[in-house]
């Protein structure tokens, strides 16, 4: 069924509420427009205090590395004539036989 009325306005016929009710449909988008302008300024803010870290944390990591790759080539010499010989103990552990299980493991 389609349903059509006459009254698609302000369902108010007083022109003094009409009035109001548009008067405060404006203040409620404005407020979310200014309210939604300081929220996407405090995210941006955010994401950029974490990006900030972030790159600082790199940019140290990377000075890190340099370092530590300046004074591999220093004593390279010396570690080139070590042997690259890992030392170690080990035991042997023998599996433990069960004659109650099948197939004896």
């Amino acid at each position: 069924m389609n349903y059509s009325s006459s009254n698609r306005g302000f369902p108010a016929g007083n022109p003094i509420a009409n009035a109001l009710v548009v008067l405060v449909g404006a203040l409620a988008v404005g407020a979310s427009i200014v309210l939604g302008f300081f929220a996407f300024l405090a995210l941006s803010a955010l994401i950029l205090v974490f990006a900030a870290i972030i790159g600082i944390r790199v940019w140290w990591f990377k000075r890190k590395l340099r370092k530590a790759a300046r004074e591999g080539e220093a004593t390279g010499t010396e570690r080139a004539s070590a042997p690259d010989v890992i030392e170690g103990e080990f035991r042997v552990v023998h599996r433990r036989t069960d004659s109650r299980r099948p197939g004896g493991e």
